[in-house]
């Protein structure tokens, strides 16, 4: 397991520098200071290893705790803003995920998983009275992860992520008059770290 994590990484910060033609196997490799039979023997191919890292992106983030609902979700939303800047791991997955046609995929599961993210907050907030009872969750869960993954990849051809947090808060302070009820916007935080820079959603 300690061989296939290293791998694993060790892929992720290559494809994430290369993109997935520019990655091979010997880089991978020697990265990981392994045998490319090793990385064969766990993972087949280069194509396998590229979906295991776009699949697993976000295995090892430790999201923000906190009452699920809004906040949480906008912590969260926050939260991977500032990992994209940092984080091999997930930034190699990201990019696999919109050059996976390269290697023959089309394969939304790794979107899928963040709406799941998504969804459990909000239906969270739902049930807390947090969103306008017009609110579809499920519509709102989506389509947060498809804004959050053009905005991500706007910043990133623009200033390789370095505004993206800021990005983030902008496309909140826009969401949310549309989906929050007036008596909770007020209270909620949204900064490029929500919950320190007293910042408020909804103004």
């Amino acid at each position: 397991m300690r061989t296939r994590e290293n791998i694993l990484r060790a892929a992720a910060e290559v494809f994430d520098e290369y993109g997935f033609s520019g990655a091979s196997v010997a880089k991978i490799t020697k990265r990981a200071k392994v045998t490319q039979g090793a990385v064969y023997f766990h993972f087949g191919s280069k194509e396998g290893l590229a979906r295991a890292v776009m699949i697993g992106q976000g295995d090892d983030l430790e999201m923000p705790g906190g009452t699920d609902g809004l906040q949480r979700l906008i912590d969260i939303t926050l939260y991977l803003a500032e990992q994209l800047q940092t984080n091999p791991v997930l930034r190699g997955g990201v990019r696999l995920a919109v050059e996976q046609g390269e290697f023959g995929l089309r394969d939304d599961q790794a979107y899928q998983q963040w709406v799941e993210v998504f969804r459990e907050q909000l239906t969270a907030a739902g049930e807390r009275g947090e969103l306008e009872e017009s609110v579809d969750v499920a519509d709102l869960a989506w389509l947060l992860v498809s804004c959050f993954s053009g905005t991500q990849l706007f910043s990133q051809i623009s200033t390789d992520r370095a505004d993206l947090p800021q990005r983030i808060v902008l496309l909140w302070r826009y969401l949310l008059p549309g989906v929050a009820t007036a008596g909770v916007r007020g209270s909620l935080r949204v900064g490029a770290r929500a919950g320190t820079d007293g910042k408020r959603g909804g103004r």
